[in-house]
Protein backbone atom coordinates (compact mmCIF):
# COMPACT_ATOMS: atom_id res chain seq x y z
CA UNK A 1 0.00 0.00 0.00
CA UNK A 2 1.01 2.92 -1.25
CA UNK A 3 2.48 6.14 1.72
CA UNK A 4 0.10 9.26 0.97
CA UNK A 5 0.95 12.52 2.04
CA UNK A 6 0.06 16.14 2.85
CA UNK A 7 3.09 18.04 2.07
CA UNK A 8 3.86 20.88 4.62
CA UNK A 9 4.33 24.30 3.40
CA UNK A 10 8.02 24.25 4.44
CA UNK A 11 8.73 21.56 1.76
CA UNK A 12 7.36 23.19 -0.93
CA UNK A 13 9.41 26.93 0.13
CA UNK A 14 12.90 24.87 0.54
CA UNK A 15 12.26 23.99 -3.15
CA UNK A 16 10.63 27.01 -4.43
CA UNK A 17 13.29 29.49 -2.53
CA UNK A 18 16.32 26.78 -3.73
CA UNK A 19 17.14 26.51 0.41
CA UNK A 20 19.78 24.07 2.18
CA UNK A 21 17.86 20.94 1.88
CA UNK A 22 15.83 21.73 -1.61
CA UNK A 23 17.73 18.51 -3.18
CA UNK A 24 16.43 16.22 -0.57
CA UNK A 25 12.87 18.06 -1.21
CA UNK A 26 12.42 17.84 -4.78
CA UNK A 27 13.86 13.86 -4.15
CA UNK A 28 10.66 13.06 -2.16
CA UNK A 29 8.76 14.79 -4.66
CA UNK A 30 10.10 13.08 -7.60
CA UNK A 31 9.39 9.67 -5.63
CA UNK A 32 6.02 10.25 -4.43
CA UNK A 33 4.24 11.86 -7.32
CA UNK A 34 0.77 11.20 -7.52
CA UNK A 35 0.78 10.63 -3.70
CA UNK A 36 0.87 13.86 -2.70
CA UNK A 37 -1.65 16.36 -1.13
CA UNK A 38 -1.01 19.87 -0.17
CA UNK A 39 -3.87 21.90 2.34
CA UNK A 40 -5.40 25.39 1.01
CA UNK A 41 -3.74 26.82 3.79
CA UNK A 42 -0.52 25.76 2.49
CA UNK A 43 -1.41 26.59 -1.25
CA UNK A 44 -2.18 30.38 0.08
CA UNK A 45 0.74 30.56 2.64
CA UNK A 46 2.97 29.88 -0.54
CA UNK A 47 1.16 32.39 -2.22
CA UNK A 48 1.64 35.10 0.12
CA UNK A 49 5.48 34.70 1.29
CA UNK A 50 6.21 34.74 -2.28
CA UNK A 51 4.23 37.65 -3.20
CA UNK A 52 5.23 39.57 -0.57
CA UNK A 53 8.72 38.68 -1.21
CA UNK A 54 8.60 39.63 -5.41
CA UNK A 55 8.54 36.40 -6.40
CA UNK A 56 5.63 36.28 -8.75
CA UNK A 57 7.24 34.67 -11.67
CA UNK A 58 7.92 31.23 -9.16
CA UNK A 59 4.37 31.44 -7.66
CA UNK A 60 3.23 31.06 -11.52
CA UNK A 61 5.73 28.56 -12.46
CA UNK A 62 4.23 26.45 -9.51
CA UNK A 63 0.92 27.02 -9.76
CA UNK A 64 1.54 25.90 -13.80
CA UNK A 65 3.61 23.10 -12.65
CA UNK A 66 3.23 21.36 -9.48
CA UNK A 67 -0.31 22.54 -8.52
CA UNK A 68 -2.23 20.53 -11.34
CA UNK A 69 -0.21 17.36 -9.99
CA UNK A 70 -1.33 17.36 -6.44
CA UNK A 71 -4.75 17.31 -4.85
CA UNK A 72 -5.74 20.37 -2.91
CA UNK A 73 -7.59 19.56 -0.18
CA UNK A 74 -9.19 21.78 3.23
CA UNK A 75 -10.04 21.24 6.59
CA UNK A 76 -13.88 20.05 6.61
CA UNK A 77 -16.36 22.93 8.41
CA UNK A 78 -17.06 20.83 11.38
CA UNK A 79 -13.66 20.72 12.38
CA UNK A 80 -12.87 24.42 13.08
CA UNK A 81 -14.28 24.12 16.30
CA UNK A 82 -11.50 21.64 17.42
CA UNK A 83 -9.24 23.73 16.44
CA UNK A 84 -8.52 25.24 19.73
CA UNK A 85 -8.40 22.52 21.77
CA UNK A 86 -5.98 20.49 19.38
CA UNK A 87 -4.01 23.83 19.32
CA UNK A 88 -3.37 23.84 23.19
CA UNK A 89 -3.35 20.15 23.33
CA UNK A 90 -0.44 19.86 21.46
CA UNK A 91 0.99 23.10 21.90
CA UNK A 92 1.20 23.58 18.43
CA UNK A 93 0.98 27.26 16.32
CA UNK A 94 -2.18 27.58 14.27
CA UNK A 95 -0.66 26.72 11.09
CA UNK A 96 0.83 23.40 12.38
CA UNK A 97 -2.71 22.89 13.85
CA UNK A 98 -4.14 22.94 11.02
CA UNK A 99 -1.86 20.52 8.74
CA UNK A 100 -2.15 17.95 11.36
CA UNK A 101 -5.67 18.31 12.00
CA UNK A 102 -6.24 17.84 7.95
CA UNK A 103 -3.89 14.71 8.08
CA UNK A 104 -6.09 13.33 10.50
CA UNK A 105 -8.95 13.94 8.62
CA UNK A 106 -7.97 12.30 5.50
CA UNK A 107 -5.76 9.37 6.81
CA UNK A 108 -2.38 11.43 5.63
CA UNK A 109 1.21 11.35 6.41
CA UNK A 110 2.70 14.73 6.75
CA UNK A 111 5.71 15.05 4.95
CA UNK A 112 7.94 18.34 6.71
CA UNK A 113 10.72 19.73 7.51
CA UNK A 114 9.52 21.42 10.73
CA UNK A 115 10.36 19.91 14.04
CA UNK A 116 7.15 21.15 15.81
CA UNK A 117 5.87 18.27 14.72
CA UNK A 118 7.41 15.90 16.45
CA UNK A 119 4.91 16.41 19.26
CA UNK A 120 2.04 15.12 17.19
CA UNK A 121 3.86 12.00 15.88
CA UNK A 122 2.68 9.26 17.90
CA UNK A 123 -0.83 10.47 16.78
CA UNK A 124 -0.12 10.79 12.92
CA UNK A 125 2.72 9.51 11.44
CA UNK A 126 5.30 12.20 9.96
CA UNK A 127 8.18 11.99 8.12
CA UNK A 128 10.51 14.21 8.57
CA UNK A 129 12.66 15.19 5.21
Amino acid sequence: MEIMYLVDTSVFLEVLLIQEKRKICKDFFDLNIGNLYISDFSLHSIGVILLRNKKEDIFQRFTIDVVPNIDIITLPKNSYERLVEVKVKFGLDFDDTYQYMVAKEYGLEIATLDSDFKKVRDHVNVRFL
